[in-house]
This record gives structure tokens, C-alpha cells and sequence, in this order.
């Protein structure tokens, strides 16, 4: 019997400052240290900031000078990957000694995406998953991942993953995580519905794995000052609530869903369940039907120039080596 103490964070970024931002997850990564945690896994953009209730003032056939400036202000905010942010992250996981999954923005060029990226116990920043499938408004400011990053690590205890937010709606992007044998399943998001809840919990059952949650609890006051909000200009009004969670692979709800504010929420996962699920359902083992359905996936990275040469924007190739 393997036991591993997980911690899953409800927190808001601070107002798009990304320094702030970092420093504060250095705190909360510290935190989960502290509390004994293995893994810990932050929300959706949160370092980067998720933009609930902006529009860049974008209308069918249109832009404006003030929306351009908002995105030139959130494009600011995003960071590199790898890049003196990941760094401090690193860092920080190393010192407290844990596995960390963390959503952030990355900016690659002029482009946008929404990421989550994953550091060890040794501060190696691990690898990232880049959502694959921004949902509605987002497109406007974030970029599509592809399958290259459909990302899962090892730790000692089983192997470890992200599908961000709506993703987790995707049914073929949930069975190809399964295929890699992701026993912890993180989903860091915005969605902070009372339905996540029941989603999550379908999702262990199908998966048989741990699943973590994490959403932000964000207020008015959290977003930035100068730009534009279509929610409220209330600096009290909640505009992400949390709804964070922790289940079991048989469905039990572990820790959670939490409304009440920011938080740490913890538990104990006794890895012998993921076996003891699969005993009578396994999706992509004894319980699937090849002769039937087999699902396909194009995992080669897909960039819109590829250099035959090798040449390459240099920039773009140095951040791969080092990812």
C-alpha cells in the first residue's frame, strides 16, 4: 500500500502582475511543503492571469485601439517556457520538495496559449501541455495547442497529467491521456459551475485515476484596473468562485468542492484504488473494443513554418532544447 499527500490550490492571480503572481505561488508551493504535500496543482492562467469578463472590445468585423492595447498589456504579462519565471517555480518546487502543476500563459512569438507546465521535486521543469482548444471567447487572445503536448510525467507513484478546463469535455483527448496510463489527473480551470463537480468525479470513474481540480477564487479587485470588465466594476464581485477537488478513483470525493475562498485543499491518495478500479473497468484495457473503436492521434508537433535546413527561428529552437 503507497499512500502520497496531494494539495490542490484555490488562489487568484494578483491583479496580472506577473511578478506578484509568481511570488505569491512561491508562498502557496511553500504552503503545500509545509502541509506534507507530494504533488500540488495550481488553477488555469494563473500565472498570466485568466481574463474572466474582458472582451478587448472585439466585435464581428471589428478591433479598436483601446483592445489592442489591452492584449498588448496582456501579452506583456505572459511568460517564456522555459524562462526566469519557470525558473523561480523551479525553484520554489525544489525547496519544497514536491511535484508542482501550475497554468500558466505562455507567449511564443506573438501568439498566446494557455499552459500547464510541470516541475519535480528537483525543480526540473518537466514538460508542459499547451489546451489544445481554447472555448468560445478565448480564441480571441489564446492560440491552439496540438497534440505534441498531450504531456505526462513520471513520479514514483504513477504517471502525472493536465487537461485544462473544457478540454476535459473532449472524449477522444480524455481516452488518449488514458492510453499514456495517467494515474494523476489534473485539471486546472475557470469553470467554477456546481456541474464541474459531477464532471470531475465521471472522469475518475472513467479514467480510474486521481483526478485534481483546481479553480481560482478571483474577485473584481483581483483584475486589472485598466482593463475593461463586462462582469462587474464592483471590486467585490466574485467573479471565479473555486470549486476545487480531489477524487478518488472510484468517485469518492476526497477533499471538496470548495466555495468559501482562497484555500489549500489536501488529501491522502492511496495509490492501491487505481488497481482496485480497474479491476472491473479498465477503458483502454480489458474494457475497450479495438476490433471496434481505435482512436488515432497525430502527436507530431504542427508549426506553421518548418525550416528543411534546420535553421529555424533561433529563439523558438533554444526554448525547445531547454523544454
Amino acid at each position: 500500500m503507497t499512500h502520497v499527500s496531494a494539495a490542490v490550490v484555490q488562489a487568484g492571480s494578483v491583479g496580472f502582475d506577473t511578478a506578484a503572481t509568481v511570488a505569491k505561488a512561491e508562498r502557496l508551493i511553500a504552503e503545500c511543503g509545509r502541509r506534507g504535500a507530494a504533488l500540488a496543482v495550481f488553477p488555469e492562467a494563473f500565472i498570466g492571469g485568466y481574463p474572466k469578463g474582458a472582451d478587448f472590445h472585439i466585435f464581428v468585423g471589428g478591433r479598436t485601439p483601446e483592445g489592442r492595447s489591452e492584449f498588448a498589456a496582456y501579452w506583456a504579462g505572459a511568460i517564456a517556457v522555459p524562462g526566469p519565471e519557470t525558473v523561480a517555480l523551479g525553484r520554489a518546487a525544489r525547496q519544497a520538495k514536491l511535484y508542482v502543476t501550475i497554468g500558466v500563459i505562455e507567449r511564443d512569438g506573438g501568439t498566446l496559449y494557455c499552459s500547464a507546465l510541470f516541475f519535480g521535486p528537483d525543480g526540473d521543469l518537466l514538460g508542459k501541455h499547451r489546451k489544445i482548444m481554447p472555448t468560445a471567447a478565448e480564441r480571441l487572445c489564446w492560440g491552439f495547442g496540438d497534440a505534441s503536448t498531450l504531456t505526462t510525467v513520471a513520479t514514483p507513484w504513477g504517471r502525472l497529467g493536465a487537461v485544462i478546463c473544457w478540454e476535459n469535455y473532449m472524449p477522444l483527448l480524455r481516452t488518449a491521456m488514458y492510453g499514456k496510463g495517467i494515474a494523476f489527473y489534473c485539471a486546472p480551470t475557470a469553470d467554477d459551475r456546481d456541474s464541474w463537480a459531477s464532471t470531475m468525479r465521471h472522469i475518475a470513474l472513467e479514467g480510474r485515476c486521481f483526478v485534481l481540480s483546481s479553480c481560482q477564487y478571483l474577485t473584481r479587485a483581483d483584475f486589472p484596473s485598466g482593463m475593461r470588465n463586462r462582469i462587474s466594476d464592483e471590486q467585490d464581485h466574485v467573479l471565479m468562485r473555486g470549486g476545487s477537488l480531489i477524487v478518488s478513483p472510484l468517485g469518492r470525493m476526497l477533499a471538496g468542492p470548495d466555495f468559501n475562498g482562497e484555500t489549500i485543499l489536501t488529501a491522502d491518495l492511496d495509490t492501491d484504488e487505481i488497481a482496485q478500479g480497474k479491476f472491473d473497468f479498465d477503458v483502454v484495457g480489458h474494457y475497450a473494443r479495438p476490433d471496434l473503436f481505435r482512436l488515432v492521434v497525430n502527436d507530431q508537433a504542427m508549426p506553421a513554418v518548418d525550416y528543411a535546413t534546420g535553421s529555424g527561428n533561433p529563439a523558438r529552437a533554444e526554448a525547445s532544447r531547454q523544454s
